[in-house]
């Protein structure tokens, strides 16, 4: 087959399609109807030799069908695979597939993965969420509020002793969750299994106190037999969440762990650490957008995909990318989106405004850099948050709340960098 035949810009997808949207910019020499032929070549069935095969394979070859006008960031390309191209419940295969060979080809300078469009043959034959955005009243007693989590700062070198402290003071002050960050797993000075059951009789603690569910999100991120075992001892120990750095451990370890905390009645909170090695650059990559589609289909509950430009990280259309994950999906069970890095309660009024309230938000020098400590830090956050559901302002709160008028008075509304 040669390159043109990959090109039919006739071509309407059929219902049984994945259909790929991408941008990029043309290698030297050709132009982006050339290069969008090669990406479907060189992702489903062609060569750069010519072949006389012995069998019909153009039933099984991808097909660029639309080219775009061009943008800052390059053309947009929409490439449409055939669904038995594809192995059923393996994220591993279709992203080779899509996202593999074709970001490192000269025949493109850039290109990026934006948006897939998933038919539901394939979307099914993945589990999705457990749980979805319902821990909010399954696992917590969060209500129509969104769930609020924490992590211990500096979230590495706190001893397991220290670390446990943070999490019943974090508690009792009004937050749902306790988080490991993404690099704390089991390390000398905070060791896993220790830390496990010394956080969770804290919260047993806390919850007996409060008379509200608590929880701790574990950081189980490890090589993948070991991320089972450690799962199972959450489960035994009383724990009702995990957590997995969903792309530095790979998405088939994800599903591996899926697989087991079905059993366990385990949900699954994937930190997206090293995310921005693949979508920070817009003009090349794989959006988040696309990363928070694998983390669905694979079936974490809860990912976080940033704050509107409200914290102190990157963000890529977090709005839209997290409507999609609460949307329908073929069935599958919807993702609860988590806001993230650098937040604070002088900016909970405005992060809530724009991503509304089917969020976790997570905040962890914004909590424990309270200065009358993190019980305090936990109370202003939690005061912020029913102030905006209540659509109270946060000036009026903090009239009836001191420990949130001293946290507006040492951040104000600003956002940190």
């Amino acid at each position: 087959m040669e390159y043109a035949d990959f090109l039919d810009e006739t071509y309407e997808p059929d219902e049984a399609d994945l259909v790929c949207t991408f941008r990029l910019v043309p290698g030297a020499g050709l132009s982006v109807g050339e290069a969008a032929a090669r990406v479907a070549s060189e992702s489903s069935n062609g060569t750069w030799a010519t072949l006389a095969p012995e069998s019909d394979v153009a039933q099984y070859s991808a097909v660029a069908c639309d080219i775009g006008p061009a943008g800052d960031h390059g053309t947009e390309v929409t490439v449409a695979y055939p669904e038995a191209l594809f192995e059923d419940g393996s994220l591993a295969q279709v992203l080779s597939c899509i996202a593999g060979n074709i970001l490192g080809m000269k025949a493109v300078e850039t290109i990026r993965l934006l948006d897939c469009e998933w038919p539901a043959g394939l979307a099914r034959s993945f589990p999705g969420p457990q749980f979805g955005s319902a821990v909010r009243s399954e696992l917590l007693d969060a209500g129509d509020r969104p769930p609020l989590a924490t992590v211990p700062k500096p979230k590495v070198g706190l001893s397991t002793a220290e670390h446990a402290r943070v999490g019943y003071e974090a508690w009792v002050g009004g937050l749902d969750l306790l988080k490991d960050d993404e690099n704390l797993t089991d390390q000398d000075f905070n060791p896993f299994e220790r830390r496990v059951s010394e956080s969770l009789e804290m919260r047993d603690r806390a919850e007996s106190e409060t008379g509200e569910r608590k929880d701790y999100l574990v950081n189980v991120t490890a090589e993948t037999d070991e991320m089972v075992r450690r799962a199972e001892y959450v489960a035994d120990q009383g724990g009702s969440f995990v957590m997995v750095d969903v792309v530095t451990t790979g998405w088939s370890a994800v599903q591996t762990v899926r697989r087991r905390t079905e059993d366990l009645d385990l949900a699954i909170h994937a930190h997206r650490a090293m995310h921005a090695a693949l979508d920070r650059l817009p003009q090349h990559g794989v959006s988040m957008r696309c990363l928070a589609q694998f983390a669905r289909l694979a079936g974490v509950d809860h990912i976080h995909t940033g704050t509107a430009g409200l914290g102190k990280l990157e963000n890529e259309d977090t709005a839209g990318i997290n409507e999609w994950l609460r949307g329908e999906f073929h069935g599958l069970r919807d993702v609860l989106p988590v806001a993230s890095g650098g937040l604070h309660p002088g900016i909970v009024d405005d992060l809530l405004a724009a991503l509304g309230t089917d969020v976790m938000v997570q905040a962890g020098g914004g909590v424990h850099g309270h200065p009358n400590g993190t019980e305090a830090g936990a109370r202003a956050l939690r005061a912020a948050v029913e102030a905006h559901v209540d659509g109270e302002s946060l000036e009026s709160r903090a009239e009836t709340v001191p420990e949130l008028a001293t946290a507006l008075e040492k951040w104000g509304t600003e956002t940190p960098r």
